[in-house]
């Protein structure tokens, strides 16, 4: 059993130095559109970066990792682990304020004493750092250190309970906060996924998601170098330029294991076309995982209908279900084909799982396979009473997996992951991370309904907004590709009784006429009502890029309910009740 992660990496560069460790993919066909890194070579140069680290701070200190897509991300990440000096991943500032805003608050908030990064992206990281008053001696390029790498016996000793990462989570529903994370968080999780999915030493990995990502690090990057195997690196920019440079990276480099959010799923479905699916084999794919957001079961249908031509086996379709509080990984089952269970609607909207023929009126839910590693309880959240199998609830979670708490926020530490459920025996149902998540469990098996925060309670029925925003875009070609975000707003009637009102918010393609944007606007009203028998009583259609997302691309839908009520919404067409027109600034 190894003591660090670290340790885990330092036996693999004994055991297969010339082996390639990570590749990271600009380009299929120019000279120097693959640029690779073997053990040796990440060693030496991650042992250059721990060396001048621990010449300006200790273990334990934080250093902020500010790089774009690429090797020296790597390099400087596992040069941390060498260090024991705690990461702190991040994407870049960007020229966005709230790009900015947010790398200012995650520095601040993790008081770091080094900032990370390389040559290509000092000048916009040394503008962000004079902006946000930093010091620039804190500042760090680690692709041109002349450092000796320091020497094995000079490596800090580390234990599992050493701190190895800050993970600050995504804010889809609230201020981002570090998720504190341990050596042996990394070594469980990556050990589990491993595990559950029989993954070893020939198993590769490769994905687009950002490094920054707990999906990206430590579900793609981390299980190889923990096995000692290889993973393919591509940005997710290249990717939204080109989705089937995903595919044809999975067939050419032969990659075992590839994980995507259900939107990527859905866009490739969609946009790769005939001439360049021709030639693919997906035959080798044995892992296609679909997680960090709902996965809807006709994406699935789609995708694997879509890419059989190419060989793709519809039991590589694989949804799961992961969070940055647990590591990453918390669920999935693999070597089978896609679990979907047809649920009564009525039910699912009244908290329970039903099963109903396929011939009957109801809705598909995914099954997020089996959680093998952790100890899960069912919850209904305000008595906190554990829910019999089939009730839909919070899901709440207990294992090894699970992180240490959030960075210096005793309240959200005790609030989330501190959770104990009612009537039981004493220290006996205790410590559970509270996920936000509302699921069940049906003969074993997790399925994932909704966030808590997010669930819209309408005259008594829940319904989830990302079912919602799904069907509008199933039945609207216009809405293809883009996204949006469902919410209710509360209003108050002339004698003072309260009602939630529903409201979407959808990106739109193209240009339209008024008086096409007027049909449509009428025609999405009727897809909801038929859907789901709920008025809309706000629909406001918007340009691409207005729905705002985080940084893995959630959806924030409460910040977009914030907008909407203040005002600060530019529409291409609003259709509002007259009550919420007296809500809105």
């Amino acid at each position: 059993m190894h003591a660090n992660f670290a340790e885990a990496i330092r036996r693999n560069v004994s055991d297969r130095s010339s082996a390639t460790a990570v590749i990271f993919l600009t380009d299929f066909d120019a000279d120097d559109g693959r640029i690779s890194v073997t053990y040796a070579e990440l060693d030496e140069r991650a042992r250059s970066v721990a060396a001048a680290l621990l010449e300006r701070c200790a273990p334990g200190d934080r250093a902020l990792l500010l790089y774009p897509e690429g090797l020296d991300f790597v390099t400087a990440f596992v040069g941390c682990l060498y260090a024991g000096v705690v990461a702190v991943p991040s994407p870049l500032p960007g020229r966005y304020r709230h790009h900015q805003r947010r790398v200012s608050a995650i520095a601040a908030d993790a008081r770091v004493a080094a900032v990370l990064t390389d040559s290509r992206s000092l000048a916009e990281v040394g503008d962000w750092a004079e902006a946000s008053q930093r010091n620039r001696d804190t500042l760090l390029v680690t692709d041109t250190l002349d450092v000796p790498p320091l020497a094995e016996e000079s490596l800090p000793r580390l234990d599992r309970d050493s701190v190895a990462l800050l993970q600050y989570t995504s804010g889809s529903t609230g201020s981002p906060k570090g998720v504190v994370l341990t050596q042996g968080n990394l070594l469980h999780n990556a050990a589990s996924l491993c595990r559950t999915f029989a993954l070893d030493d020939g198993s590769r990995f490769g994905s687009w998601i950002p490094h920054y990502h707990d999906m990206g690090l430590m579900g793609i990057l981390l299980p190889p170098l923990y096995l000692g195997s290889s993973c393919v690196l591509m940005s997710p920019t290249t990717f939204l330029k080109r989705p089937h440079w995903w595919l044809r990276m999975i067939d050419e480099f032969d990659i075992t294991w590839s994980a995507g959010p259900n939107f990527a799923y859905e866009l490739c479905s969609r946009q790769i076309t005939d001439e360049q699916l021709a030639g693919l084999d997906l035959s080798r794919w044995k892992y296609a995982n679909n997680g960090s957001e709902p996965v809807q079961a006709a994406t699935l249908t789609a995708f694997a209908k879509r890419f059989a031509a190419a060989g793709l086996r519809t039991e590589a379709l694989n949804p799961s279900y992961g969070m940055a509080e647990a590591t990453v990984f918390v669920s999935g089952s693999g070597h089978r084909e896609p679990v979907v269970l047809r649920v009564d609607e009525q039910r699912l909207s009244a908290g329970a799982l039903v099963p109903v023929s396929a011939a009957d009126p109801g809705r598909d839910v995914v099954s997020c396979g089996f959680p093998h590693d952790y100890d899960v309880r069912i919850v209904e959240p305000e008595s906190r009473r554990a829910l019999p199998e089939g009730k839909i609830g919070e899901i709440w979670l207990r294992g090894p997996s699970v992180g240490q708490g959030y960075w210096d926020n005793p309240e959200a530490t005790e609030r989330t992951f501190h959770g104990t459920v009612a009537d039981a025996a004493p220290d006996t149902e205790n410590g559970y991370l509270r996920t936000g998540d509302l699921g069940a469990v049906l003969d074993g098996e997790l399925f994932i309904t909704g966030r808590l925060k997010e669930m819209l309670i309408l005259r008594g029925r829940n319904l989830y907004p990302q079912d919602i925003e799904y069907e509008a875009r199933q039945h609207h070609q216009e809405l293809h590709g883009t996204f949006g975000a469902a919410f209710t707003v509360p209003v108050r009637d002339d004698e003072g009784h309260e009602e939630e009102l529903l409201v979407l918010v959808h990106e739109l393609r193209g240009r339209h006429t008024e008086t096409e944007l007027e049909a449509l606007a009428s025609s999405i009203r009727r897809t909801v009502f038929t859907e789901f028998g709920a008025h809309l009583s706000g629909l406001v259609l918007v340009r691409r890029g207005a729905v705002q997302r985080t940084t893995s691309g959630k959806v924030q839908r409460l910040q977009m309910r914030e907008h909407f009520r203040d005002g600060e919404i530019s529409a291409l067409i609003a259709k509002l009740d007259p009550r919420l027109e007296r809500t809105t600034a």
